[in-house]
């Protein structure tokens, strides 16, 4: 063996050895999605959007129920009017009050007013409809937060069955490499007693230190689809490794054919939802054009000390406003209105139209899925015939080393063929499960 091959042979087993030192965390997939639900931080950012729908919706609340404020203002004036006032809100005017020169140049006079004022909507049509469209945008946003939890589910699922993939490669390389350093040193026996040449011999080294870099790849897949599933449960995997309870298998589920889009996906209500509330803004903005009738009312107390409540009033009334002509202001905003519902229209057809398609071409995938994974388990048992019968061959001297090493190549192809085979089928069955929920 070159030194070259030897130095960089002995770093790559060095830096495996060193990945493979983490703590290795045994977990199922039960418990991976029950962290998925409580921790993932996309979930976290979807509760948070529901909150603020519902922040949204609330405030459409006072289209129903009065406005309450309080206050208290005080002043001090010279004014001859706002002096006068003063006084009379105060009910503390006395003839002397009259005098002209009084009235032209008051005295400094301090006023104190508490006011508890009272609006109340009684019939605003444009806030109705309004109210309707927070309520289906609220509804849109926790329908597609349900769905976005589907998919990240779908998404660990096949995470899992990637880091199941990712150890039964290891496992398969292990038994390759196992099975090449015997071959090797068959070989290097052969070679010290004149029965093969040189150049065996070195193929024979070439594929054990393909093999061992494979294995050293596939136990890096280990970790990064170990990392990924700590990003999607948010758990730090500083020296950690997870290992899968359960193996990759065969799912036995007989595939969909002819599939058709269920209109109950949550996306695709949620998209409904969606144009609801725009149809409901292009409601409230034609409504805008109508007349409001809102009531008010309030009380004061007045007095020339703070907080004093020397006299009182109150007002009570009723208003009816219309807004004849504003420039056409209310006209460009029905006008947006109306081209933001024809959009949202457009778009859900679209995106039904689209969800259609790839639920099409997902069901031909997984039926091309189920005839690669019957093919490549056929294949991948020929190949472990014909390596037995090559292998049995070579150690009486019947076959060459070449011959024999492109058995064992073939047969470790065709086994990690056979595993990728198994693994589409899955998750491609877990995919077509996920568009038609």
């Amino acid at each position: 063996m070159h030194i070259k091959n030897f130095i960089l042979l002995t770093t790559c087993v060095f830096i495996t050895q060193l990945s493979f030192s983490q703590q290795t965390i045994p977990i199922s997939k039960s418990a991976l999605l029950q962290r998925l639900s409580d921790r993932n931080l996309q979930l976290l950012i979807a509760e948070k959007s529901i909150v603020a729908a519902k922040a949204d919706y609330q405030q459409s609340n006072a289209i129903y129920l009065p406005n309450v404020t309080l206050s208290h203002t005080g002043i001090t004036t010279t004014n001859p009017l706002m002096a006068f006032g003063s006084k009379l809100n105060q009910a503390i005017l006395t003839q002397d009050d009259f005098n002209p020169n009084l009235l032209n140049n008051p005295e400094r006079t301090n006023n104190y007013t508490t006011v508890l004022e009272v609006q109340q909507p009684l019939l605003n049509m444009d806030g109705w409809y309004a109210r309707k469209a927070g309520k289906a945008k609220m509804e849109a946003v926790q329908l597609q937060s349900a769905r976005t939890k589907e998919y990240l589910e779908f998404e660990l699922s096949k995470a899992y069955m990637q880091l199941q993939l990712a150890y039964k490669a290891v496992t398969v390389l292990e038994k390759a490499d196992s099975t090449g350093k015997a071959n090797l040193k068959l070989v290097e026996n052969y070679y010290q007693q004149g029965l093969v040449q040189k150049t065996d011999l070195l193929n024979v080294q070439v594929h054990v230190n393909d093999i061992t870099n494979q294995l050293f790849h596939a136990k890096s897949n280990v970790q990064n689809a170990s990392d990924y599933l700590a990003f999607l449960i948010n758990e730090d995997t500083q020296g950690k490794t997870y290992q899968p309870t359960e193996n990759l298998e065969q799912q036995t589920e007989t595939p969909h054919s002819n599939t058709t889009l269920s209109i109950d996906r949550k996306d695709i209500q949620a998209m409904n939802k969606a144009k609801d509330a725009y149809q409901n803004m292009y409601k409230s903005t034609q409504m805008s054009l109508l007349p409001r009738f809102n009531a008010f009312g309030n009380y004061q107390l007045y007095d020339k000390e703070m907080l004093g409540m020397k006299a009182n009033g109150y007002l009570v009334g009723a208003q009816l406003s219309w807004n004849v002509f504003d420039g056409y202001k209310t006209y460009g905003k029905i006008n947006k209105a109306k081209a933001d519902f024809e959009k949202a229209n457009i778009e859900t057809e679209q995106y039904e139209k689209q969800s259609q398609l790839e639920l099409n071409i997902a069901t031909r995938q997984l039926n091309d899925a189920v005839k690669k994974r019957s093919l490549s388990q056929l294949a991948y048992e020929q190949s472990q015939e014909s390596y037995r019968i090559l292998q049995n061959r070579f150690t009486q001297g019947l076959e060459k080393t070449t011959d024999l090493l492109h058995a064992e190549t073939l047969m470790l192809q065709k086994e990690l063929e056979q595993l990728q085979a198994v693994f589409e089928f899955n998750t491609s069955l877990e995919y077509v499960q996920y568009l038609t929920k």
